[in-house]
């Protein structure tokens, strides 16, 4: 029986196998891939991993999926599109296809333009229970909508809001930036010590849109802990999962300062 609010050391495809059916709310995690799939000396089992995300995941549920492509010979090799298909083809939804983008990305020597994005999947099984949007402020707040597009003719049609007062803030966009490096990722400088963190907000701005408090967060390849403590920090129940017991050690001390505010549950 596995105890919740825990990084648990070892293969998430068998540590899975412990997780009863439909129990996990949300799922914020991001692959080794392409040239890192071999993973601090472990290998990575894709499509294992996926139908057991799919297993455990409630009906309404979401998997966020954060990964990108390399180059090689010249050519991307799109191994996120084909994990995205293979999430479709067991039967998860492909709710959102978002963009996670780096105001700090790293300047290449190449011929072609600089590499400033991954992309975060949104799966859900069936459609999602919960959505909490993230919202930004409106340009025009206050002013009278005058929005109008040409759709099937010449002619000009009026928007679904036309005449109404245009509010106050909207839903952000799918195309999400975030600040990346030292003391911008996160200001945990234990953390640096994995190659490939993902910013707090990033983690943070999912849990909240994609579950509520005392949900189960879950990260099946945990790494450095940002999931499970971005989780613990907004009142989620939390479980991850680590292969390296190098990284689970760097999680537990990030996790450590703040042990106290939750406390573990058999699930």
């Amino acid at each position: 029986m596995l105890e919740l609010n825990k990084i648990y050391h070892g293969d998430c495809l068998e540590l899975m196998k412990d997780i009863p059916d439909n129990i996990i709310d949300l799922t914020v995690t991001s692959p080794p891939y392409d040239n890192l799939r071999t993973y601090n000396g472990f290998s990575f089992d894709f499509e294992g991993i996926a139908k057991e995300l799919y297993r455990v995941t409630k009906p309404g549920g979401v998997v966020v999926w954060v990964v990108g492509d390399a180059t090689v010979n010249g050519s991307e090799t799109l191994t996120s599109f084909k994990q995205a298909l293979f999430f479709k083809e067991i039967g998860f939804n492909v709710h959102d296809t978002m963009i996670y983008a780096k105001y700090d990305y790293m300047p290449l020597t190449h011929n072609r333009y600089e590499q400033q994005f991954e992309y975060m999947f949104i799966f859900s099984k069936g459609k999602p229970k919960t959505f909490n949007p993230i919202k930004i402020p409106t340009k025009h707040a206050g002013r009278k909508n005058t929005t109008s597009h040409r759709r099937f003719s010449d002619d000009l049609e009026k928007g679904s809001g036309y005449g109404k007062k245009v509010k106050k803030e909207k839903i952000k966009p799918n195309i999400w930036f975030y600040n990346v490096g030292k003391n911008k990722s996160t200001k945990d400088a234990l953390a640096h010590k994995h190659p490939a963190i993902f910013p707090e907000q990033l983690a943070e701005d999912h849990i909240l849109s994609w579950s509520n408090p005392g949900d189960i967060v879950f990260d099946p390849m945990a790494g450095s802990g940002t999931t499970c403590k971005m989780a613990m920090l907004n009142g989620r129940k939390y479980l991850g999962m680590e292969i390296s017991k190098e990284y689970v050690d760097i999680a537990n001390k990030r996790i450590e300062k703040h042990q106290g505010k939750t406390i573990g549950t058999l699930i």
